[in-house]
């Protein structure tokens, strides 16, 4: 399965990054060869729309999944309408929590884990 994990650098030995739209690196995994590809995030710097961004970039890599911290609700969106399954509440190496996915230890998530804030 190829997976994109929101990381902090650019090493499987790198932190998740607790962010998925703002991530700095996303990870772009083989779970049975760890053969791994690191992607600038372009959306880390944008005003607005930064999860939109980001989960446009993994969609177009082919991803089955997306694994981060946490994920607001427009950035879980984008991925689950392209079919990507999204998995949250990881805090660990990128290399720690994708071998946690194969043996099934993280559950799908159902829904964005950040709130909306409203004024």
């Amino acid at each position: 399965m190829k997976v994109a994990v929101s990381s902090t650098g650019n090493s499987l030995d790198s932190q998740v990054d607790p962010r998925f739209g703002r991530c700095q690196v996303i990870l772009v995994v083989d779970t049975e060869t760890l053969k791994m590809e690191a992607l600038s995030n372009a959306s880390i710097r944008v005003a607005h729309g930064a999860g939109v961004g980001t989960a446009q970039v993994v969609a177009s890599k082919g991803i089955n999944a997306v694994i981060t911290r946490s994920v607001g609700p427009n950035a879980y969106n984008a991925p689950s309408v392209a079919g990507i399954k999204v998995y949250t509440g990881v805090n660990e190496t990128v290399r720690d929590t994708v071998e946690r996915l194969r043996r099934g230890e993280i559950n799908e998530t159902a829904g964005s884990s950040v709130g909306v804030i409203t004024v």
